[in-house]
């Protein structure tokens, strides 16, 4: 025990890291040191002979992270780590079916196909049998392939309870003889065939689980049913298994990721002779106190957690600091006006980070950041005018503002598909370089035959169209028309995952009314021309935003990131933006199977990258989805304790309400028993039209909802009696 790999170790970290021989459990807390412990068991081993590297199969879930061990590795043991298997599930996967592809039913020079290699090979399928691309759309088959392959099924193993599931099923099949034939795998067939390699051949399986005495596994968490699979496939009674993980900080449902695992790994890795072992690593070495038990407070309020509470040596430091806004714009002049405060008292701005839900959220921020002059990156994600689907929305605008904008006509004219290939664009440009002219007049003066001459036509009728419809509307309305009338609101809806691009299309037509709010622009209609007027403004503001102004390369840059962007990251000060109950919790979260609770998981990850101050906002109206939505607090915010908190605006303060508001929790209960209502919904009455529903209480008969109509103003409903219709 007097080793020096064992220095600096506190008390549970060295009771992990030389645990006897066995299946053990670390549940490692935000900020305790989980790698170290990982990287430090694993030189324990080898230092005192308990394994040598060819004994030990460690999994990871980057390929960075396992460079990283590696590295670390090398560091604090003389042993020759090349060759050690440690890697990502796919790395191993792949190693292992590279030696064993004839057993595999491999060629040996199987080729791997990325995200885009795999769509490029369905669109092949779908050429060569006549598949209708536009009832089939190709990004659906692949998430179905994909999905399926993670639960660890094949095409007959698919239950196909319609027509048109039985039909993608075929074009699965179909799928599966173009890969076996061109000799190439996608990601989730790594490990399919891996664990159906193991499955097959006894010897093999058997060969492996004598080799391989110590599995060790980071991020355990985050492992999907198949995943979890292969280990206990590869793990025999004999074998130590050893996995370091957080159920508090499981966020990745929605790639597959299984929370249960963790809360069956006593079950499935237990023998009468050696029960699991569990160790918490609740000691924290990144937050203050006070941050530390805003995290517990919140988590507390999950039922499905195996229980633990984050604790630091360290002071308990400042208090977590809370504003209430009165909109989103408001709410992001409050950051940036704290963010400037904190520069001067000498924090770097890449100290600092700007979380939130949905990324939809970047663009007000961005807008006050860029006027502020403030450098900032988005960390993991495009600035919100790169991004591929708002760029699509502006090149569809510039072709009405100026249809010889060769650049934007490149970009939309197969997008979405439309039959328009590149043998047609290459004969349009030679037509456009011949006469000198732009492609759009080369287009509008050349009549090309056959299907791709008719889609090209359709294209350009599709362009005067939207121009003459958006004659003389707003700025925002021809936004909103083009993204409709394009068909990328219709594509993006088809695709699988695409919710967020189209909160990025609702978010650019926010953009737009902002514009032309801030820039004072005359709404069009009550002069001829505004319109053109202002949208060329809009889109040179739009390029200047994604110009290189704002690139902050080669200085301190503040961070904007989406929480699940930020999880494994850690910053001196954090704002948590955008805490209002549909926004975070997810509306989509509440009618989901423990949809809250992943979403509570979530802030948690959010609360504990603060290492020293940390900010949560909320905003009373916020713009959403093209409509103005009135916000009530997240519960999340009134989960915490009162005496956590420092409210730094006039709505919220110090002392004791005279009513205590219901909590974000609350008012979800009271709609409970009521579905199809839900707060920050749309609704309409037959009296007082259009508004948005921003609170409730009672319950069943009882229930009430307070109404923020657009021209009747607020009112308390009874659902019972109120007759409102959804919006």
């Amino acid at each position: 025990m007097s080793s020096p790999l064992l220095s600096n170790l506190n008390a549970e970290q060295l009771a992990a890291v030389t645990l006897p021989h066995g299946s053990a459990l670390i549940l490692a807390g935000a900020g305790s040191g989980k790698t170290r412990v990982l990287t430090t068991r694993i030189a324990w081993l080898l230092a005192t002979g308990q394994a040598n590297p060819s004994s030990v199969l460690a999994v990871t879930f980057t390929n960075k992270a396992a460079r990283e061990m590696l590295a670390r590795l090398s560091a604090l043991t003389p042993v020759n780590t090349r060759g050690m298997w440690i890697g990502t599930f796919h790395g191993l996967c792949n190693r292992l079916l590279r030696t064993h592809y004839r057993d595999a039913g491999l060629p040996q020079l199987f080729q791997i196909m990325d995200m885009q290699d795999q769509l490029a090979l369905i669109k092949r399928v779908y050429k060569a049998s006549n598949i209708d691309a536009d009832r089939f759309p190709p990004r659906q088959l692949q998430a179905l392939i994909n999905d399926s392959k993670e639960e660890g099924s094949r095409p007959n193993q698919v239950e196909a309870n319609d027509e048109f599931t039985r039909r993608q099923v075929e074009h699965f099949a179909l799928y599966e003889e173009a890969c076996r034939r061109e000799g190439v795998v996608d990601f989730p067939e790594l490990l399919l065939r891996s664990f159906e390699l193991l499955s097959g051949h006894e010897s093999l399986r058997e060969h492996y689980r004598r080799r391989f005495s110590h599995l060790l596994v980071d991020e355990f968490q985050d492992t999907n049913a198949l995943q979890y699979r292969w280990l206990r496939l590869l793990a025999d009674p004999h074998t130590a298994v050893f996995a370091v993980g957080d159920d508090d900080q499981s966020i990745y449902a929605f790639r597959g990721a299984n929370i249960a695992n963790m809360q069956h790994f006593e079950r499935d890795f237990a023998t009468p002779e050696a029960p699991v072992k569990l160790i918490k690593l609740e000691q924290n070495y990144r937050s203050h106190g006070h941050i530390l038990d805003a995290a517990n407070a919140l988590i507390r309020h999950n039922q499905s957690r195996l229980g633990k509470d984050l604790w630091t040596a360290d002071a308990q430091g400042e208090p977590v600091r809370a504003f209430v806004a009165p909109s989103d714009t408001h709410e992001a002049a409050f950051i940036v006006d704290v963010v400037k405060s904190l520069i001067d008292e000498g924090v770097s701005p890449a100290e600092m980070a700007v979380l939130y839900r949905s990324n939809a959220q970047s663009r007000v921020l961005e807008h006050a950041l860029f006027n502020a002059a403030i450098a900032y990156r988005v960390y993991g994600g495009m600035r919100f005018f790169e991004r591929a689907e708002v760029k699509h929305a502006l090149a569809y605008l510039r072709l009405l503002a100026a249809p010889d904008d060769d650049g934007a006509f490149l970009r939309v004219v197969n997008f979405p598909p439309r039959g328009v290939g590149a043998r047609t664009l290459e004969a349009l440009q030679d037509q456009a370089r011949a006469t000198g002219t732009s492609l759009w007049q080369s287009a509008c003066a050349t009549r090309f035959g056959g299907k791709a001459g008719g889609s090209l036509a359709g294209f350009l009728a599709q362009i005067e169209a939207m121009r003459a419809a958006t004659a003389g509307l707003p700025l925002g309305e021809t936004v909103e028309h083009v993204v409709q009338s394009s068909g990328l609101a219709a594509h993006y809806t088809a695709e699988k995952g695409g919710q967020e691009r189209i909160e990025n299309l609702q978010e650019l037509v926010n953009a737009a009314e902002s514009f032309v709010r801030e820039a004072d622009l005359q709404v069009a209609g009550e002069a001829e021309g505004e319109t053109g007027d202002a949208l060329s403004a809009f889109l040179a503001h739009a390029a200047l935003e994604a110009g290189e102004t704002q690139a902050a390369e080669g200085r301190p840059a503040l961070q904007l990131m989406t929480v699940h962007a930020a999880k494994g990251l850690e910053f001196h000060t954090v704002f948590l933006s955008g805490l209002e109950e549909g926004l975070f919790p997810h509306e989509n979260s509440l009618s989901e199977h423990d949809g809250v609770e992943e979403e509570r998981r979530l802030a948690y990850v959010a609360i504990t990258r603060a290492k020293r101050r940390l900010y949560l906002t909320h905003a009373q109206s916020r713009m959403l989805h093209g409509q103005v939505r009135y916000n009530v607090a997240s519960r999340f915010l009134d989960e915490l304790p009162r005496a956590l908190i420092q409210w730094l605006s006039p709505q919220r303060a110090d002392v004791p309400p005279a009513r205590e508001p219901a909590s974000g929790a609350a008012r979800y209960d009271a709609l409970r028993d009521r579905p199809g209502w839900r707060i920050g919904q749309s609704v309409k009455h037959a009296k007082f039209g259009l508004g948005i529903i921003i609170d409730a209480e009672g319950r069943g008969t009882d229930a009430r909802v307070q109404v923020n109509f657009r021209n009747a103003g607020v009112k308390w409903l009874a659902l019972e009696y109120a007759k409102l219709q959804p919006a």
